[in-house]
């Protein structure tokens, strides 16, 4: 499902992250989209973001955002949030992460605004 505003797609990506559907994640990115998975690292395009999200699906973790703001100018949107993201270690131990991130989308030809920068840890 196409992501009709900037405000909805944080409730699009943990819908399609909690059901560990790598697919409709990396749908919501422009194919030249960065992540920065890391405080520090960045990744650019899709195959390198879904490397980066399989890592995070693997945790089979449950994940929620609380979007705080969104500040949109025409055809751009910047979008602040907080996350935890609750799963299990490779050794079977509980793990949880949390961070305020910080994102730009872009809104497409058709309509839909899909994400042209993904900072998950927008405050380190």
């Amino acid at each position: 499902m196409a992501v009709q505003r900037p405000e909805e797609i944080h409730q699009a990506f943990t819908t399609a992250f909690n059901a560990g559907d790598a697919a409709a994640l990396l749908a919501l990115y422009e194919p030249d989209a960065s992540l920065a998975p890391a405080p520090g690292q960045v990744v650019t395009g899709r195959a390198a973001i879904g490397e980066v999200l399989a890592g995070f699906l693997a945790l089979k973790g449950r994940m929620t955002i609380e979007t705080v703001r969104v500040i949109q100018s025409g055809d751009v949107a910047l979008l602040h949030g907080a996350w935890i993201l609750s799963g299990t270690g490779p050794d079977g131990s509980a793990i949880e992460m949390a961070g305020r991130n910080a994102e730009v989308a872009r809104r497409q030809a058709d309509g839909s605004w899909l994400f042209v920068v993904d900072n998950p840890f927008g405050d380190a």
